[in-house]
């Protein structure tokens, strides 16, 4: 019963934390909603995009080049970054026979490809995306971007 009680009093000592979080929180907003903002400065803003950019490649130097080179140019832009983020590399095997007739010892051959992936997050206009991604990329690596609202 004692160590119940704990678990149900640690779980009720969360959620009243969680409670006044969330209130403050909601405060900070209204505040921040009320406060006037600078006027002329509504329409000069230009829009910006969550922007995903997905890399994946066989070579991790190669990736790992091109993930560099995409970031230095963001951050030179003053640009928010997130990332590289390092995916879970895909293994990919295949195991067949040597033997084409299927006669004689059963000798096998392994086959393995690896697929490494990474996602880099930008909050920028599509323009200023067009312009860092305008860099070499090196040979095998394939780029995704994707433009969220």
């Amino acid at each position: 019963m004692g160590k119940r009680f704990r678990f149900l009093s640690k779980l009720s000592y969360l959620s009243s934390f969680m409670y006044h979080q969330q209130q403050e929180a909601n405060g900070i907003m209204a505040y921040a909603a009320m406060k006037p903002g600078k006027p002329g400065l509504e329409g000069s803003q230009e829009q910006t995009n969550r922007i995903r950019i997905t890399l994946s490649s066989k070579h991790v130097k190669n990736l790992e080049k091109v993930c560099a080179d995409l970031v230095r140019g963001a951050k030179d832009k003053s640009l928010k970054v997130k990332g590289p983020v390092r995916m879970p590399t895909k293994v990919l095997n295949i195991t067949t026979r040597k033997s084409p007739c299927g006669e004689g010892t059963n000798t096998w051959d392994r086959f393995e490809l690896r697929v490494h992936k990474r996602v880099i997050d930008l909050h920028s206009s599509p323009e200023v995306v067009k312009q860092i991604t305008s860099i070499t990329i090196e040979p095998g690596v394939e780029v995704e971007v994707t433009i969220a609202d």
